[in-house]
């Protein structure tokens, strides 16, 4: 369970990558990354490429992400979804709030 971010400058895209447990054991973890969303980040990429679960926490973080960057839908991106998660996330009606790629 770990959250390692990366920051393209020329494109002003944060990528948020979680891996194993995406649940409150890494709400700091979590918070720590999204604080590089308030400055000067245009877009959010959300990697759970690497998540195996997901809890109501982590879809709470994930709309505190969301408000941190505003309304707009396509700023955050969740990228890389297993089937297991994606099917949580569409369940949620994430698929409304986020773009699902």
């Amino acid at each position: 369970m770990a959250v390692t971010t990366r920051l393209d400058s020329a494109t002003e895209t944060l990528t948020i990558n979680v891996s194993g447990r995406f649940d409150f054991g890494v709400h700091q973890e979590f918070r720590d990354a999204t604080e590089q969303a308030s400055q000067g980040v245009r877009n959010i990429n959300m990697d759970m490429g690497n998540v195996d679960y997901v809890d109501s926490s982590a879809l709470g973080m994930l709309l505190i992400l969301r408000d941190k960057v505003g309304e707009n839908k396509s700023a955050v991106k969740i990228i890389n979804t297993n089937s297991e998660v994606k099917k949580i996330l569409e369940i949620a009606n994430f698929d409304k709030l986020f773009t699902l790629e």
